[in-house]
């Protein structure tokens, strides 16, 4: 295992100081490390809180800042945060209109973020994110899987309080762009935690996981190694037949690395998911390209279809500005 690491016990509290050291005109870092928190508050906003596992970033410190995140808690690697991480970063940055926890659907960030809920004395709403339509159910959840849909919850959700919205509708809004997207992943390689200090999984030099979960977990079958126009094929082809009817109109298309692919191949993809959409009677009408939600050092990406509309899309176009996406005021 080659990492640019001191001691493998040391990599998340020193990951996390950088962090906040590089963007501390956006957010500063909560005693003990225990979650990123913006440094600048607004009054009287409602807080939206998310977290999960290390290992996934810039998910999801890289998402606090204005127009997303008041805060985040990043748990170890692939582990989920403790509830006292979720409850102490909800009372520092809840300014009086409540708080949203947005949740991937695994089942330790669920019953963390539900313990959490019950050591608060103000209104708490939750968002489960399940955009995962690889599989029913996995190693980590109960259901289907919250994976790179979480930033488009987020990022929409995030505009929607930033313009004052109070939290019944911002959790009303976030089950609507949960069920408006669905992904599904793609590895090529596995991933390396560094506690472990050799892959997760093995795979062949022409095999692939398709439908692979966002910590390496299985998905629906192994197969030989095939075009990127054939996987886009059949990774389109699954989210539209689960979206089924609703596929129609505008659509955002967000192609996520896992941390090991190059923009260039991410792109290709992008061209190749592109055509495959508009094939099912969908418009791309926004997109997003990068490295968002990742697995460490996979390669491989996933493919995010969220179906847009007259008060979606207007909220993805506002103004962002964190660490890892910005978009000017």
């Amino acid at each position: 295992m080659k990492k640019l690491i001191n001691g493998v016990d040391d990599v998340l509290s020193e990951s996390l100081s950088g962090f906040a050291a590089a963007h501390a005109e956006i957010v500063t870092l909560g005693a003990e490390n225990k979650f990123i928190r913006r440094a600048r508050l607004t009054p009287g906003k409602a807080a939206l809180i998310s977290g999960g596992g290390s290992g996934h970033e810039p998910l999801h410190a890289g998402f606090v800042g204005y127009g997303m995140l008041d805060a985040a808690c990043p748990g170890q690697v692939f582990t989920s945060p403790t509830p006292d991480q979720m409850a102490a970063a909800a009372e520092a940055v809840e300014t009086g209109a409540g708080v949203l926890f947005i949740v991937k659907n695994y089942s330790g960030d669920r019953m963390n973020f539900e313990m959490a809920a019950e050591l608060l004395s103000g209104p708490v709403e939750t968002v489960v994110v399940d955009d995962d339509v690889a599989v029913e159910s996995s190693t980590f959840s109960a259901g289907r899987r919250g994976v790179a849909g979480t930033v488009v919850v987020e990022k929409i959700v995030g505009a929607a309080a930033e313009a004052g919205r109070n939290l019944a509708s911002l959790k009303a809004l976030g089950d609507q762009v949960n069920a408006r997207t669905r992904s599904m992943g793609v590895a090529l390689t596995s991933c390396t935690v560094p506690a472990a200090g050799r892959p997760t999984f093995q795979l062949g030099e022409t095999e692939m996981e398709m439908g692979v979960g966002i910590h390496g977990e299985p998905g629906r079958r192994r197969v030989p190694l095939a075009s990127a126009n054939r996987i886009a094929e059949e990774m389109v082809a699954a989210i539209a037949g689960d979206l089924g009817h609703e596929i129609r109109g505008e659509a955002l298309l967000f192609i996520n690395g896992f941390g090991g692919t190059p923009l260039m191949e991410l792109y290709l993809m992008h061209h190749a998911a592109r055509s495959q959409i508009e094939k099912h009677g969908a418009r791309v009408a926004r997109a997003l390209v990068g490295n968002y939600v990742t697995s460490l050092d996979m390669a491989g990406c996933s493919i995010t279809v969220t179906m847009l509309d007259d008060e979606l899309a207007p909220l993805w176009d506002a103004p962002v500005e964190t660490p890892a996406l910005r978009k000017g005021r």
